[in-house]
């Protein structure tokens, strides 16, 4: 492999990873080398949305993570998939498109990353996005702006999910035609990152116009084992692909995307990181942090499957032969069933008006399933749907940290899930909103029975020990490298560079100083925009290399 030095060296062709090469390709100066450990993005299941299910645990897809046994979710071990795919996680996501609340980042700046308050992300959303109305058009964009499709598919959602608005207003909830742009309480049909009734990833947003250009050059396939770093600068990476090892240089910056668990991963295998666990296995600390891998946070959700006397979506997908005639229809229109991701429905709600902001989502799918072995949904064969709910806001806080030197091991996840007081009472607020839901005329005229829990499981304890028994995470982790002030109580400053160590990036869900209150793929790719843009002032003003002049 004829490898040669560039301006900046990616490790991670996710979200972040991608958002970012595309801004940072756009001065056609600057050469970018983009490092994936996963493979192609091209095939059919990735690109169906409803395909969602199928890819959950393909191992071609997919790093397969698990989590520790966690005590609060009775011990049990969650499978936690991730990305290992050009597109990362966003090749593989249900693709509902949810920026965050005002609030989430007005506390990131709050927190010490200084430059990321609302005021300061709104204008790069609206820079980012393309809004789809339902015949896929929208209004012009300037050239090189609203790379992302954000789309309304509501006339494509299956009919029963107008019962899910329609007890949402019963309930008091403001219903809101585009949900992704909501900035406190609102319910809607969810918008997706779909186009053409195709799923529209990171990869293809960003990374294939970025792609077209001469100074990009991505390498798929490549296990990256660390960060080379000289002094306290880093200069390069080290990776295998083919069966050879490679070491490339980097003559601006090494910018890690590999997301919440690998990127933290990376600097601990390269000697950055809590000097304690890098001793014990057997790594010499270049550079003592000690917050890498610290602060992890994510969603926990619950759900509750109910049997319907009213078709759902289980009477086209559970059936042979509608099935198979949607998929026709798809084949032949790009239209129907199988154009929409599962979550149809949802939004930010209040538990109770004491609240002073949304503190719970909700999610409804007119469709009933279980998880079946490694994972997989199983699909009910008779109509159903699904409520679930999560807490916006969770406060407990895990880690992810290696198990061994040999960067081909897992890291050890710990999630610590439920660790707060205020967790556990989100927990009861998230259940009692599933039943105020449930119990609204419109969907109790249609319920014919509560599957799971069973429907006699009515005491409140009973019910906290089934969210124990079944909550699970929604796989928004964010937090593990966070933005912050200073070394002893972060991993990052302000402008997404790594405490004490010149030339070194992280630029994905790491950084969050805090989980955003719904799902996390939209603010990390606005932040590997941002990411670039702040890359290229940088280095336009020479605040890069100052940097790397006062570096030992």
């Amino acid at each position: 492999m004829d490898l040669q030095t560039y301006d900046y060296i990616v490790v991670g062709a996710g979200s972040a990873g991608c958002a970012l090469v595309e801004r940072l390709t756009r001065d056609a100066r600057i050469r970018v080398l983009l490092l994936e450990a996963g493979g192609t993005d091209r095939k059919f299941w990735i690109k169906v949305p409803v395909g969602y299910g199928v890819n959950f645990a393909n191992p071609q897809l997919n790093w397969g993570y698990h989590a520790e046994p966690d005590p609060g979710l009775d011990g049990r071990a969650i499978y936690w998939p991730r990305g290992k795919v050009i597109g990362g996680s966003s090749s593989i996501n249900a693709m509902a498109y949810m920026r965050g609340l005002p609030r989430d980042f007005d506390d990131w700046d709050a927190a010490g990353a200084s430059g990321w308050a609302w005021r300061d992300v709104q204008p790069a959303f609206d820079r980012m996005e393309r809004h789809l109305d339902r015949d896929g058009t929208d209004s012009a964009r300037p050239e090189g702006e609203g790379l992302l499709p954000v789309s309304d598919l509501s006339d494509q959602m299956n009919p029963f999910s107008e019962r899910f608005l329609a007890a949402a207003e019963a309930c008091g909830w403001a219903r809101r035609d585009n949900l992704s742009t909501a900035t406190g309480e609102a319910v809607g049909y969810y918008r997706s990152t779909v186009r053409g009734g195709m799923r529209c990833s990171a990869a293809d947003a960003f990374l294939a116009p970025a792609r077209r250009r001469g100074n990009l050059r991505v390498v798929t396939g490549a296990m990256v084992r660390r960060v080379t770093v000289s002094g306290r600068r880093a200069t390069g990476v080290r990776f295998s692909a083919r069966g050879e090892t490679f070491d490339v240089e980097a003559a601006r910056e090494v910018i890690l995307s590999a997301g919440a668990i690998n990127s933290p991963k990376l600097l601990q295998l390269s000697g950055i990181g809590p000097a304690v666990l890098l001793r014990q296995h057997g790594i010499d600390v270049l550079h003592a942090l000690p917050e890498v891998g610290r602060g992890l946070q994510d969603h926990i959700a619950i759900s509750h499957v109910f049997r319907a006397t009213a078709p759902t979506l289980n009477n086209i997908l559970g059936r042979v032969v509608p099935r198979v005639s949607a998929g026709i229809r798809y084949a032949l229109t790009r239209r129907g069933p199988l154009c929409v991701p599962v979550n149809q429905v949802g939004g930010y709600v209040r538990s109770d008006p004491d609240q002073p902001e949304p503190d719970i989502q909700i999610y409804c799918n007119p469709l009933s399933y279980w998880s079946g072995p490694k994972g997989r949904p199983v699909l009910d064969h008779e109509p159903g749907f699904l409520l679930s709910a999560q807490l916006c806001r969770p406060t407990s806080r895990g880690e992810v940290a290696i198990r061994s030197a040999d960067p081909m091991e897992a890291p050890s996840i710990r999630p610590n899930t439920l660790a707060t007081d205020h967790d556990r009472a989100g927990a009861a607020r998230s259940v009692a909103i599933i039943d105020r839901l449930a119990q609204a005329p419109v969907l109790r005229d249609v319920t014919e029975r509560r599957l799971e829990p069973a429907a006699e499981l009515t005491d409140p304890e009973a019910r906290m020990a089934d969210f124990r028994a079944r909550a699970s995470t929604v796989f928004h982790p964010t937090s593990t490298c966070r933005m912050g002030p200073d070394a002893a109580t972060s991993v990052l400053d302000a402008r997404l560079r790594v405490h004490g160590i010149a030339g070194l990036r992280v630029v994905d869900s790491a950084a969050f100083p805090n989980v955003t209150s719904g799902n996390t793929n939209a603010p990390t790719m606005m932040l590997g925009c941002r990411a670039g843009e702040m890359i290229l002032e940088d280095a336009a003003t020479g605040a890069h290399d100052r940097r790397l002049a006062h570096a030992p």
